[in-house]
């Protein structure tokens, strides 16, 4: 049955609170309160009150003051005032305030029940809205990033910590550690999440074109040139400018980056009007700048800049004990992808895989991933599906990776996959493929027992 919304009406008059209960209750639930105090009472016990009707003058707290405490609630309320006719003011500050509208008395019933409905309408549209934020989250978010070894919970502790500040971050990691990844996770937890992210991949672009990439041009500044053309930086006003292999960025263009660095402000090309920018700057490289910096390759000045607050990505290879539960989450990207069920993977495959050493990082994992989903004809990867690279590797341990690190590996994407179905070992077994009984054997050598084990159903 469908959940009828649910209104709280707010009037000291008896008669009038109880015939605007009369004209909702068929399409809602009816809540009364006959003051303010109790109204917040009556909000405490119902958490899911949709939308609040107050009257505006009631003995102790008036319907104004009670809006105001409603709405500074996260989940509240659509809020509605009810008020006579001399009192327009004070129902325009209400909604001011945050309040939906509001309604003169007398109360025509017909207009109270289209404005009921209006507002349930707006606040569904409010609730969509974030469930989007809560999806832009999740996608680029700390929840993108994956791993649980010890150096991945420190890593996740340290972009916590440093998001809601000002400072500028340089992200140090290998190609392919997830470096952009990052800087998108730094934003989104940031009070900047809701203005532009902006990447420059420094590396990809010659001089002149950096500095038109960065700074913008006017009309004429040089050939080609037939217009103006705004910058990365008036582009990521308020937001946050990601600059990615910044170690490659021109000497020239250096000293421009620390001037912007230090006084917000900068020229088009062939401009000479000064313009501000209020940017959270976020650079990245796979090259060790402090040796640039002795190497007089980079600015020594704009080196102390950047390094305000280091985050070190760990190689692939390093931590080795989060390549099942990366391979479960890309197994699932690329089936959806691709329309195909590519759930298992035999334990000789999986070795091959923690066994290799991964130059590429995460990002030639990723791409490992996706050609055997896309290639394999079956919906369990074998050695037979592995790049030829990898393939190589089924027999050879990989350095950090002993036996001790594979059996936790193996346990962790066993236990992911018992979580997946609920506790139901038969599923879980046949997902792993192998037999209950094996997967009984190794749930008490993990210590695993109860909890876990959900009463089987038949399907």
């Amino acid at each position: 049955m469908r959940h009828k919304p649910t209104v709280l009406i707010v009037e000291d008059e008896k008669n009038t609170r109880e015939g605007l209960q009369h004209a909702l209750e068929q399409d809602y639930q009816v809540l009364l309160a006959d003051n303010g105090q109790t109204a917040l009472l009556r909000l405490e016990e119902h958490e899911n009150v949709d939308v609040l009707i107050s009257d505006l003058r009631m003995p102790g707290m008036d319907g104004l003051t009670l809006i105001k405490k409603t709405l500074a609630h996260e989940n509240h309320p659509v809020c509605i005032l009810l008020t006579a006719y001399g009192s327009i003011e004070t129902a325009v500050e209400a909604m001011k305030s945050g309040a939906y509208d509001f309604l003169t008395k007398p109360i025509n019933l017909d207009q109270l029940e289209l404005l009921v409905e209006r507002a349930l309408r707006s606040r569904q549209l409010e609730s969509e809205n974030r469930q989007l934020r809560r999806q832009l989250d999740k996608k680029f978010g700390l929840e993108n990033i994956i791993g649980n070894s010890p150096c991945m919970e420190e890593l996740f502790d340290l972009i916590r910590q440093v998001a809601p500040s000002r400072a500028t971050v340089l992200i140090q990691g290998a190609s392919g550690t997830g470096k952009e990844l990052v800087a998108q996770a730094i934003h989104r937890l940031s009070p900047r999440a809701q203005a532009p992210f902006v990447a420059v991949h420094c590396a990809a672009l010659p001089r002149d074109l950096l500095e038109s990439e960065l700074f913008g041009h006017e009309k004429g500044a040089f050939t080609g040139a037939v217009e103006r053309r705004r910058g990365r930086f008036e582009v990521a006003d308020g937001g946050t400018l990601f600059l990615d292999e910044i170690s490659e960025i021109d000497p020239a263009i250096q000293v421009k980056l620390l001037r912007v660095l230090e006084e917000r402000a900068f020229e088009r090309v062939g401009g000479q009007d000064t313009r501000q920018t209020d940017i959270r700057l976020v650079a990245a490289t796979n090259r060790d700048l402090s040796a640039l910096v002795d190497a007089n390759r980079f600015r020594q000045d704009l080196f102390f800049r950047l390094n305000v607050v280091t985050i070190n990505l760990p190689p692939l290879r390093e931590r080795a004990n989060d390549i099942p539960l990366l391979l479960r989450h890309f197994m699932r990207e690329f089936s959806e992808e691709n329309g195909k069920q590519v759930d298992e993977i035999t334990p000789e495959a999986l070795n091959a895989l923690l066994a290799y050493e991964w130059p590429g990082n995460v990002r030639e994992l990723r791409n490992a991933v996706e050609r055997m989903v896309v290639l394999t004809r079956s919906n369990k990867l074998g050695v037979r599906d592995l790049p030829p690279a990898v393939r190589g590797n089924q027999a050879l341990p990989a350095a950090g990776v002993n036996a001790s690190s594979i059996q936790e590996a193996n346990r962790r994407m066993i236990l992911a996959v018992l979580e997946a179905h609920g506790g139901n070992r038969s599923r879980a077994a046949e997902q792993l493929g192998i037999s209950r009984r094996t997967l009984h054997r190794k749930l008490n050598e993990f210590g695993v027992s109860g909890p876990r084990a959900r009463p089987e159903q038949t399907p």
